[in-house]
C-alpha cells in the first residue's frame, strides 16, 4: 500500500508544470534579471567543465599512447611515484627533526656508563660462551673417535661389512636380477643370526 501512495504522488509531481513563478520568488537580494544572467553564465561554465573534461579524457589518452610507446608500464609510474614521496619524507621538517633527536638520543645511550658496562658484560660473556663451545665441541669429537676405536663398535662394524658383503655377493650370484630372502637360487639357506 505504500508503494502505491508513493506511486500516486511521483505522478502527481510530473503533472505539475515547473516555471519561474512555481519555482517561488527571485532568491532574496536578486532581481528576476540578476536571475537570468546568473542562469546564463552557470550554463555557460558547466559547459566549459564539460568540454574540459573531453579535453582532459583526450590528454590523458594521448600520455597513456606515448608512455606505451616508450615502453613505460604503470609500475614504473609506481616506482616513480614512491621514490619522489619518499625523497619528500626524507627532505620534511618531521623527518629531519626526527633524525635528530634519534642520534641525539643515541649519543646519549651510548655514551653513558650502563651502556658501556653492559656492552663490556657482554662481550665477556660471548668470549667465554664460544670457548665453552669449543671445548665441548673438541670433547665430543675426541669421545666420537674413541668410541669407534672401541671392541663394541668394531665388533658392530665387522657384522655390518659381513652383512654388506652377503647381500652385495647374493646380488652377483642371482642370474635373473631378482634377489630371493634366502638367498640365491641352489645355495642352501646361509645362517642369519642376529646380532
Amino acid at each position: 500500500m505504500e508503494s502505491a501512495n508513493q506511486g500516486l504522488l511521483a505522478d502527481a509531481m510530473t503533472d505539475v508544470p515547473v516555471d519561474n513563478a512555481a519555482r517561488g520568488a527571485a532568491p532574496e537580494g536578486l532581481t528576476l534579471a540578476e536571475e537570468e544572467e546568473l542562469r546564463a553564465e552557470l550554463a555557460k561554465v558547466e559547459e566549459e567543465i564539460g568540454t574540459l573534461r573531453q579535453v582532459l579524457a583526450a590528454k590523458e589518452r594521448h600520455c597513456g599512447e606515448l608512455k606505451r610507446k616508450l615502453g613505460l608500464t604503470p609500475l614504473d609510474g609506481l616506482k616513480q611515484n614512491l621514490s619522489k614521496s619518499w625523497h619528500d619524507v626524507q627532505v620534511s621538517n618531521a623527518y629531519v627533526k626526527t633524525s635528530e633527536k634519534l642520534g641525539e638520543w643515541n649519543d646519549k645511550v651510548t655514551q653513558s656508563d650502563f651502556y658501556k658496562k653492559t656492552q663490556e658484560t657482554l662481550s665477556q660473556a660471548g668470549q667465554k660462551t664460544s670457548a665453552a663451545l669449543s671445548n665441548v665441541g673438541s670433547v665430543i669429537s675426541r669421545k666420537l673417535g674413541d668410541m669407534r676405536n672401541s671392541a663394541t663398535f668394531k665388533s658392530f662394524e665387522d657384522r655390518v661389512g659381513t652383512i654388506k658383503s652377503r647381500v652385495v655377493g647374493s646380488r652377483e650370484n642371482s642370474t635373473d636380477g631378482l634377489h630371493s630372502p634366502s638367498g640365491a637360487g641352489d645355495k642352501p639357506p646361509q645362517d642369519n643370526t642376529p646380532f
